[in-house]
């Protein structure tokens, strides 16, 4: 991992949840079109709180969290680029 890769993670690290908000966030690796042998980059790191990311109904369970919200894991990563500018 390079510094700035670790400088970005740090600031999606200190975002709150892009899906409830919640503070204390994990950061998600989006995988969305990659094969499951291939890395995820340190770029597509997604703000998720421990229920939305790998609890029971989060992205790593049944991902009622995405269908309730209407979202993909692109919209997630897309809303935490813009909260990171400031959208």
């Amino acid at each position: 991992m390079t510094k700035a890769e670790r400088a970005y993670m740090d600031r999606v690290a200190q975002q709150p949840c892009v899906l409830c908000g919640a503070h204390g966030v994990q950061l998600h690796h989006a995988r969305e079109g990659q094969g499951m042998s291939q890395k995820a980059q340190n770029w597509l790191v997604i703000a998720l709180c421990p229920d939305c990311h790998t609890g029971k109904r989060g992205i790593h369970g049944d991902q009622t969290m995405l269908r309730i919200m209407k979202k993909d894991e692109m919209d997630l990563l897309a809303d935490t680029i813009a909260a990171l500018n400031g959208g």
